[in-house]
């Protein structure tokens, strides 16, 4: 079976890749380094944006809107929790791709794989909680 291309794959610009890390965070253990939390302070020299300090995330490192969203794959990612979800996708197989639910049990993620193979609808976890057929 081939596997499913999109549509148009655009490159996938970003404008900054490293996370923007919180103030103060390499100082207290508690403060983890990736949740960020705006600078409230009245003379903090990160809110006044002085140079050298951390940057602050701001509007203009938004995404490309053509490209937001999108996995490097050029597809974007479509939750589905049964089969029925996944025959949303039927027309927009070459725009989404699937990805089965982290509950979903191991029998119902069977029949969702089989069904986006006849559909030709990419799945990105397929083969998740999928066990051997000698050890069942």
């Amino acid at each position: 079976e081939e596997m499913v291309s999109p549509l148009v794959k655009p490159r996938i610009v970003k404008k900054r890749t490293k996370k923007f890390i919180r103030h103060q965070s390499d100082r207290y253990a508690k403060l983890s380094k990736s949740s960020w939390r705006k600078p409230k302070g009245i003379d903090s020299r990160v809110r006044r944006r002085f140079k050298g300090q951390y940057i602050m995330p701001s509007i203009g490192y938004g995404s490309n809107k053509n490209t937001r969203h999108m996995m490097p794959d050029g597809f974007l990612k479509f939750v589905v929790h049964n089969v029925a979800e996944l025959e949303l996708l039927l027309m927009q197989n070459k725009r989404y791709a699937a990805e089965i639910a982290a509950d979903v049990s191991a029998k119902k993620r069977k029949l969702i794989v089989e069904r986006a193979q006849q559909l030709n609808i990419k799945v990105t976890n397929w083969q998740a909680k999928l066990r051997s057929e000698e050890d069942n």
